[in-house]
């Protein structure tokens, strides 16, 4: 982020002539959905003029689960993020060492999650000073969406084996995984008949995940999988797309008769399709692939010129941060929502003037999450560059190590006392990646 934003301050070109504006524009649209997904998601509760609880808009509002198809996006960023990498990881790991290239990667990571830690470590300790009411009522919020950074880390060290299991199969890898993941699901649901696996989905519903927690690697290393397999031709353009389309749908419409739940989000209230992952979300992940490809031509037509991918590479570098810090948009958007008497809290879907609530919140998140955006990005301007270290195992498996650890408390301990915690760990992971894993700043971010 900081070489991209450097380069744009300076009026220097975002992008090579060479980078195809079309990957970068999906991924940068994919991280826009999800932004808004979260906002539009979260139901501000007042009592009395006054926040008392946020409330998740599938709790109120059953068919929202069918918009999650389209909103659950992390397939679709997954496969594109891929494709734009195949071509340079190969290179970078064999000059540097897959350990190596990891940990810059995984340096790009922890350094902007150390500031954002560090700041909801300011706002837990003005909040314990000051009796704050407002931070409570978010706190599991602000951390949730850190589960990103922990699978992305996870499918990124594998990048170099996906691009070796595409060498040596093709498309058959891709077949392998889902095969996988399929057989996951079955031994979960425990499948001994034909009657068994026909309702599938409602047994897997119904039981623990057990040995299926596997599908937290598998099914996230398909869309990689499909990604490579993209960018190096086994498939293209419309016709394929459509045939994508064709399997997306005809997979979930099976999934759903067997009784997988509807939405494709990680929350008990509406099933749980993400944690595992199950074999519906494969549906979904079918269904974007097949959109790329179909919406390619008139996508690219879209893009000619020379605004578009400026516009596009602006929002390429400002992506990470405005995902670390969108949640925390919130928090303010509340607090002015409040002071000002707007209509945060409309009551439920089909009142009037829910959806005018919805329009008031997301617009208070946009307002708020400016200022912050503004106050990151000069801030990652003026920390010092990254230089290269030594490569040493033993500091990348303790950094590594330790940001995991430090990214897993936080989403599970939410602000307090998951930030507290976390924010030592993914400190010490800092320290270690940067002194002894190498170089991450620039390398990293013209990598991906």
């Amino acid at each position: 982020m900081r070489a991209k934003m450097e380069r744009f301050r300076q009026g220097g070109p975002m992008s090579t002539p060479q980078r195809d504006p079309y990957p970068d524009a999906l991924r940068a649209g994919a991280l826009l959905v999800v932004v808004l997904g979260h906002w539009i998601a979260t139901l501000p509760r007042l009592r009395d003029g006054r926040l008392a609880q946020t409330e998740h808009l599938l709790a109120a509002w059953d068919g929202a689960a069918v918009l999650t198809w389209l909103v659950q996006v992390v397939p679709l960023f997954v496969f594109v993020s891929a494709a734009v990498s195949a071509e340079g990881v190969a290179r970078r790991v064999g000059v540097a060492g897959p350990a190596r290239w990891w940990a810059a990667r995984a340096l790009a990571l922890a350094r902007p999650t150390v500031t954002y830690l560090a700041v909801l470590v300011l706002l837990a300790v003005a909040a314990l000073a000051s009796g704050g009411r407002l931070l409570g009522l978010f706190d599991q919020s602000l951390t949730v969406h850190l589960w990103f950074l922990l699978m992305l880390l996870t499918v990124q060290a594998l990048l170099p084996w996906s691009l070796r299991m595409d060498e040596r199969w093709g498309l058959g890898a891709v077949a392998g995984l889902v095969v996988v993941a399929a057989a996951l699901d079955v031994l979960r649901a425990d499948v001994s008949s034909a009657r068994d696996l026909a309702a599938l989905g409602s047994r897997v519903a119904q039981r623990p995940p057990g040995i299926a927690w596997l599908n937290m690697l598998v099914v996230w290393l398909l869309p990689q999988q499909l990604g490579i397999a993209w960018k190096r031709g086994r498939f293209r353009g419309p016709p394929a797309g459509v045939a994508l389309l064709a399997l997306g749908a005809a997979w979930l419409a099976l999934a759903m008769a067997s009784g997988y739940p509807v939405a494709m989000v990680g929350v008990a209230l509406a099933g749980n399709n993400m944690l595992p992952p199950t074999l519906a979300l494969v549906g979904v992940m079918w269904l974007q692939a097949g959109a790329v490809l179909a919406f390619e031509p008139l996508a690219r037509r879209m893009l000619a010129g020379r605004a578009p991918p400026r516009a596009i590479a602006v929002l390429g570098a400002l992506g990470m941060p405005l995902y670390l810090w969108h949640k925390l948009a919130e928090l303010p958007a509340a607090w002015l929502g409040e002071r000002m008497g707007l209509p945060i809290d409309a009551g439920l879907p089909g009142e009037p003037g829910f959806w005018l609530g919805r329009v008031c919140w997301i617009a208070l998140c946009l307002l708020m999450v400016a200022p912050v955006l503004a106050a990151v990005v000069r801030f990652e301007l003026r920390r010092e560059r990254d230089v290269p270290g030594t490569t040493r195992g033993r500091s990348i498996a303790i950094g590594g190590a330790c940001l995991y650890a430090g990214l897993a408390v936080a989403l599970v301990g939410g602000v307090w006392p998951g930030a507290v915690v976390a924010l030592p760990a993914v400190m010490i992971a800092s320290w270690q990646l940067r002194a002894r894993g190498g170089r991450a700043g620039q390398e990293s971010d013209d990598a991906n």
